[in-house]
């Protein structure tokens, strides 16, 4: 740090100094005027990528080069954090259709997703459906099932629209129109209209257990859950419904130079129109334009392969030991943060974009709906993310923690604890098949005023079995606190869970 600001002072002193040596060495004419301080530069800059040499304001032709290649970095770099969500959604696309056609394919939880799914950051209660909705030139129908959550997200991972509790048919199921790009006929009446800007769509919906059990909500969906083209209507084309619990499913993006290529396969199947121009631009400006091949030649796929791992790391840090506070639940604490910095599910405050929010957030996790992002009592839910322990140190599998929640735990409903592989942020693959604790269990053990206790570790400390999470030597992890029906002393901060801490 001290050798990067004597750096920047000799920089500015350089400067000056150049500034007023070009006024001293040039002749003095009839329209010379006095040249301000800061707007010419010397010809000898020593910069954190190297010296920089320059005839009077043009840089030599290889220092044109040296610049040119960290531009090129640096755009990379921030094309990576700028587009992660777009390279996800391409993963979760890939590994629905592994199972089955776009819009013939209903991919069900029907058993509850364990741990042999990588997939961000789900959780062990609900009944996942997840489907991929491709719309050719006319609108299709989509029928929901009652009492779910469910939402669509385009190609970009843009939010379009709500279905079930939080959307328009409040719960009851009811008929949608996904109307698709560009189109101009007239529309029927008795739909819910849904317009959106991409062809693509992930459209995932969540059912609920009724006292453990999940069958209600998987007969509720093959019951009413339909799609068909609007042409169709009479005649509907059958769905095939298929249950993918303990199967091995990715739908994680990669993070070295096959990242770009995820992602110019997105951008060349969509309109321009439905995604921001400045995050296509940076996308331009590395080679990855509609319509044109992406080809990047060895010095610029150097470049991209240095960048996808400067960008990886990146949003590691980012999720992991933000530096901003706001990211933070708590003054004076590094370990509980959130995913929604600032409560918008289009990562924005005060009319500006929070960049690292939004790369954490797709990093990390998965679905953009104002529904998450919502701080509402009793409704919904919450959530915390730790990596690291009371000391601010990583989580370490070899050891053992606890983590203590105090009485009277903010969730209406219940609460759970999930853990995380830090590599894969999907479900930490160990002996149990689901890598988590929830107070919906009966087996969960309560202490006598009313707290809880959970431990991490390879083995259970004894007597702790219960309210136990197996962690693996040598692999970190990190764990998602969840609160459904948070209660007031959550949003007003008088109850807060303890700091993880190493008990062994």
């Amino acid at each position: 740090m001290r050798h990067a600001v004597l750096m920047l002072v000799l920089a500015s002193c350089l400067l000056l100094v150049g500034s007023a040596a070009a006024q001293e060495t040039s002749p003095r004419m009839k329209m010379t005027t006095t040249i301000p301080p800061g707007i010419a530069t010397p010809d000898t800059l020593e910069t954190r990528i190297g010296t920089l040499h320059l005839v009077d304001g043009v840089p030599t032709a290889e220092t044109a080069r040296l610049l040119y290649d960290n531009l090129d970095f640096q755009r990379g770099v921030q094309a990576y954090l700028s587009s992660i969500q777009i390279a996800s959604m391409h993963a979760m696309r890939e590994g629905i259709l592994k199972f089955g056609p776009a819009n013939r394919t209903v991919l069900m939880f029907a058993d509850l997703m364990d741990s042999h799914a990588l997939f961000l950051t789900p959780n062990t209660t609900s009944v996942y459906n997840v489907l991929w909705l491709e719309l050719a030139d006319e609108p299709m129908v989509m029928e929901t099932p009652p009492n779910v959550l469910g939402l669509i997200n385009d190609y970009w991972f843009h939010y379009v629209c709500d279905f079930g509790n939080a959307g328009p048919d409040r719960g009851k199921g009811g008929k949608y129109l996904i109307v698709p790009p560009d189109y101009e006929g007239a529309l029927p009446d008795g739909f819910h209209v849904v317009r959106t800007q991409t062809h693509n769509h992930w459209v995932i919906w969540r059912g609920f257990q009724q006292n453990g059990d999940t069958k209600p909500a998987v007969e509720a969906t093959k019951k009413s859950f339909r799609l068909y083209p609007l042409s169709q209507s009479e005649s509907q084309p059958e769905l095939t419904f298929l249950n993918v619990s303990g199967k091995e499913f990715n739908t994680i993006h990669a993070g070295d130079y096959r990242f770009f290529e995820e992602v110019n396969e997105v951008v060349q199947a969509e309109p321009p129109e439905g995604q921001d121009p400045e995050i296509l631009g940076l996308l331009a400006s590395i080679g990855i334009r509609k319509g044109e091949p992406f080809k990047p030649d060895a010095r610029m796929k150097a470049i991209l392969e240095d960048a996808a791992n400067v960008g990886t790391a990146t949003a590691r840090a980012l999720a992991s030991r933000p530096r901003d506070k706001k990211f933070y639940y708590y003054p004076g604490e590094s370990y509980w943060v959130t995913p929604f910095v600032g409560g918008s599910y289009q990562f924005i405050e005060n009319g500006a974009r929070l960049l690292d929010a939004r790369a954490f957030f797709h990093f990390y996790a998965t679905g953009i709906t104002p529904a998450m992002s919502m701080a509402a009592v009793g409704k919904g839910s919450q959530y915390a993310a730790a990596f690291l322990d009371a000391e601010g140190k990583p989580f370490d599998g070899s050891k053992t923690y606890r983590l203590h929640l105090p009485p009277g735990v903010p969730a209406k409903n219940f609460w759970s604890i999930v853990v995380y592989d830090n590599q894969t942020r999907s479900q930490l693959q160990t002996d149990q098949r689901f890598p988590s604790v929830s107070s919906a269990r009966e087996t969960t053990k309560q202490n006598a005023d009313g707290s809880y206790d959970v431990y991490f570790g390879p083995t259970a400390p004894e007597g702790k079995e219960s309210n136990w999470i197996q962690t693996i030597p040598g692999k970190g992890w990190n764990m998602l606190l969840r609160l459904y029906g948070p209660a007031q002393s959550w949003f007003d901060k008088t109850w807060r869970p303890a700091a993880p801490v190493v008990v062994d």
